[in-house]
Parts: C-alpha cells; sequence; structure tokens
C-alpha cells in the first residue's frame, strides 16, 4: 500500500509529529514544566510567578458567576479533564486491558495495594500526633507519565511485559487514589449540590443504555456534573472519573460486518467512473460518506475520546498543572528547610514506601504461587519497576493541596515530592538499565 502524499506543510510538521507521539515525549514536557517553575520562582521574577496564579477569572451569567484564581481553575477545572481522561482509562482496562479478568489484574492491584498501604503507614508514623497527620495520601501516587518515560528510556531491552504491568499497576494506583480523595479529602457536603449532580450523572448513564454515542452530549452534560461536584463540596476532579464511566465503550457493529461492509463500499467507489479531475463523483463522494458513517460505527465513543483528548492532557493540562504547582523556593537553608517531618515522610513513603510495598506484597504472590512475574520479566525489573513507582509528582502534588490548608506544610510536601522522584526516577532508571548485561534467568 502506497504512502499518502504529503503536503509542504505536513512534511515540516512531521519531526514535531513524530516527536509527540514517542512513549515518553509527555514526560519530557512535563519534566520541562518543573524545572521552568522552579527557575521562574526563584528568579527575581519570582512574584510575578506567585500573583499570576491568583489572578481572577469569572466564569456564568448575570447573578450565576463562578469566581475562582487561576490555579483553583487548574487544580479543579483542568484536572478534571485529567481525571476524566483516568477514569476512560480505568474503564477500558476493567473491560477489555490488563484488568479484565482476576488472572491478569492480581499482580498488579495487589502491587498496587502493596505501594499505597506501606507509604501511607510510613508517612503516618512520622508525622502522628501533628497537625501534618492527614497527609498521609500523598505518598500514596504514581504518575504514570514519568514513570513510563522513565521505562521507556531505559533501554529496549526491557520486555513488554514489564511496561504493561508497571502501565496496570499506576492505572490501579490511580483508582486507589481517587477512592483515597473521595472519601478521606472532602470537605462538607451540599447535598442539594451533589443531587443536581446525581441527576445529571443519571441522565448520562441512561443516555449510554439508550445508545446515545454523541461526544457533545456527554461533554454538555458531563460540565453540569462537574459543576454541581464544585458546588456541593466534593472534589470536583471526581466528576470527571464518574462521567468517564458512563461513555459508551461498545461499537455498534462487529469487525465481520465492519469488515465485509467496508469491502463492498470499497468495491462500489471503484466500480464509479473517474471524474478526471481534483474532485470526485457524486456517487464516490456518497460512498465516501458511508465509509465515515460505517467507521464512527465501528468504534467505541470510549476509545475515540480518550484518543481525541489525551495530546491535550499530556501536553496541556498536566504541563499547566506542573507550572502552577511546583515552583517552590529553593534558599540557602534548603537542606535545613527539607529536614521537617512532613518532608521527611513523604520522601520515605515514595522511596522506600512504594519500593518495599509493591516488591513485598509481588513477592508474596509468586511465593504462593497465586500470581506469577510477567512474560520474560525478571526480579531485577521488578525492583526496577517498584523504584520508579516512586515518582508520584502529579497526583501527589494534587494530593497535598486537598490534605492541608496551611501553607507551610503545602511546600514541605513540595520539597518532598520533587526530592522523592528524582531519587526515585534515577535508582529505577539505573537499575533497569543494568538488567541489560544481566543474565539471570526469572523463577515462575
Amino acid at each position: 500500500m502506497n504512502a499518502l502524499p504529503k503536503s509542504p506543510i505536513e512534511k515540516i510538521i512531521a519531526p514535531v509529529s513524530r516527536f509527540v507521539h514517542l512513549e515518553y515525549t509527555s514526560g519530557i514536557v512535563l519534566l520541562i514544566s518543573v524545572v521552568f517553575a522552579i527557575i521562574w520562582a526563584n528568579s527575581a521574577w519570582g512574584e510575578s510567578y506567585h500573583h499570576l496564579w491568583e489572578t481572577h477569572f469569572m466564569v456564568g451569567l448575570g447573578e450565576h458567576l463562578l469566581d475562582k484564581p487561576l490555579h483553583i481553575w487548574i487544580n479543579d477545572g483542568l484536572m478534571a479533564l485529567f481525571f476524566f481522561v483516568i477514569g476512560l482509562e480505568l474503564k477500558r482496562e476493567f473491560m477489555e486491558g490488563e484488568l479484565s479478568t482476576f488472572s491478569k489484574a492480581m499482580l498488579p492491584m495487589t502491587a498496587a495495594l502493596g505501594g499505597m498501604i506501606v507509604p501511607a503507614a510510613i508517612y503516618y508514623i512520622l508525622n502522628r500526633n501533628t497537625g501534618a497527620s492527614h497527609g498521609w495520601g500523598i505518598p500514596m501516587a504514581t504518575d504514570i507519565a514519568f514513570a513510563l518515560a522513565l521505562l521507556s528510556m531505559a533501554g529496549k531491552h526491557i520486555p513488554g511485559s514489564i511496561k504493561v504491568f508497571l502501565s496496570a499497576l499506576a492505572v490501579a494506583d490511580d483508582l486507589g487514589a481517587v477512592l483515597v480523595i473521595a472519601f478521606f479529602y472532602t470537605g462538607q457536603v451540599n447535598f442539594m449540590a451533589l443531587g443536581i449532580a446525581g441527576i445529571f450523572l443519571l441522565v448520562l448513564v441512561i443516555g449510554n443504555a439508550m445508545g446515545i454515542r454523541s461526544s457533545a452530549f456527554y461533554l454538555i452534560l458531563g460540565i453540569a456534573v462537574w459543576i454541581g461536584f464544585l458546588l456541593s463540596g466534593v472534589h470536583a476532579t471526581l466528576a470527571g472519573v464518574l462521567v468517564a464511566f458512563t461513555i459508551p465503550a461498545r461499537t455498534k457493529i462487529d469487525e465481520e460486518v465492519y469488515s465485509n461492509s467496508l469491502r463492498k463500499l470499497t468495491d462500489d467507489f471503484d466500480r464509479e467512473i473517474p471524474s478526471n479531475s481534483t474532485l470526485t463523483t457524486p456517487d464516490q463522494h456518497r460512498t465516501i460518506q458511508q465509509v465515515k458513517h460505517l467507521s464512527l460505527a465501528a468504534e467505541t465513543p470510549l476509545q475515540k475520546i480518550e484518543h481525541a483528548l489525551h495530546p491535550y492532557v499530556a501536553f496541556l493540562v498536566m504541563p499547566l498543572f506542573a507550572l502552577a504547582n511546583s515552583g517552590i523556593i529553593i534558599g540557602a537553608d534548603f537542606f535545613s528547610a527539607v529536614l521537617n517531618p512532613v518532608s521527611i515522610g513523604v520522601t520515605a513513603g515514595l522511596v522506600v514506601g512504594k519500593f518495599s510495598g509493591i516488591l513485598l506484597f509481588c513477592f508474596v504472590m509468586v511465593k504462593l504461587g497465586i500470581a506469577r512475574l510477567p512474560e520474560g520479566g525478571r526480579w531485577k525489573h521488578m525492583i526496577g519497576v517498584a523504584l520508579l513507582a516512586g515518582i508520584g509528582f502529579t497526583m501527589s502534588l494534587f494530593i497535598s493541596g486537598l490534605a492541608f490548608s496551611d501553607p507551610q506544610y503545602v511546600e514541605q510536601a513540595k520539597y518532598g515530592i520533587l526530592i522523592a522522584s528524582v531519587l526515585a526516577g534515577l535508582l529505577g532508571t539505573v537499575v533497569l538499565k543494568g538488567t541489560a548485561s544481566d543474565p539471570t534467568k526469572s523463577k515462575k
């Protein structure tokens, strides 16, 4: 099959397109945002960094206005889109992915559980009986973008099953983080607003059951659900996950019907007399429209929306969130500033807790014969993955903003998150690179 001819502009942007679609690109963009935020906050223009995120924006009609500072619009608004995509990933994984069967889900789900319980316990022990004890949820999360980016850059010798395991672990970890936010980091609830949001959510569920597949339908009512959550006191980002679970995830026609129908339409197109111009004939145009309609019926709205939103979340939402939340001040007393229970608890939880929790729970499951290592994987791979899971970044920063109202605690948590993410990333990458020359075979 000949490749489609490229226009001049397509040839120009092709390298950019290839870069965007690399597995580790989003992690690189996220890292650049973090570095830029830290440099900006510590530069001569540091005041402008903090003032920017406090700029207020109003949205609404008449007396019904939402007036919030920019960092709230990012953390509660744009991050709802981030959680919406997480919800789509969760639903896809539960339906047909690595969490779709008990045997597939057992090892990553157990690993995620260990990677949440142990870090939370370590943090709580170090901060019990203090005003910061409520931050135990901060070291429970894994940043999938950073972790997968470093895994991809660690070398092509790493089995694909290890990447699948880390992805499934991170997705299960995201589910745990969502539940923690819902049950432990929600303030006083306005049940009337929550009830209205629930009604809109029910309409979405009914729409799915009735076969409505329009993206606009789910978008408009999804925004209504988000507003209801925002006004209810329950964190608005949870609306993203719930709305995602209402998106249809089944095709309208099966593969065989699609293939046969497409073959017939192709034959119809070939039989048409060509117009010998740059335009197609009316019949050819009609056939092309039928192919489009057929293709829409053959794809799921869930995968269509996830594919469409992923670039915006990866290259706009997450970098903007990192830019708005990573600007910590690094002064001359930086090293003494990080010697506090919050920073130490977060760092120990992410680096030591994630590593030991994931590895211990996996070891027990494998030794009991309940689960097996990923195909082609060795324990050294698992050690590297367990270390990479200590990169908590995006979700950990997000939870720190929910856990603490005291700005000092938030700043201390940021210190711990950044230090832990750097340590976990370096250690995990070094271990995984070392597997290239390690002849040891896994014992399953």
